[in-house]
């Protein structure tokens, strides 16, 4: 299962970041970094719901997150 996270800015500087797989997940934020962590945590959000309503099959998966500085 692989997700992207689409991003780009609004008119009035706000940034929208949205994963188009999984309808809803979208987030805006004061820059482009903000708006995509705010949308992964969300995005990882719903899959967890998903699973714990069994609404999803669970499936083997590959998480891998930049250390931080």
């Amino acid at each position: 299962m692989n997700f992207s996270i689409e991003c780009e800015q609004e008119t009035d500087g706000r940034w929208i970041a949205e994963v188009p797989q999984l309808p809803g997940v979208l987030c805006y934020g004061k820059t482009a970094d903000e708006a995509m962590a705010k949308t992964e945590a969300l995005a990882l959000r719903a899959l967890a719901e998903r699973l714990e309503q069994n609404e999803s099959r669970p499936v083997a998966i590959s998480i891998s997150l930049p250390q931080a500085a």
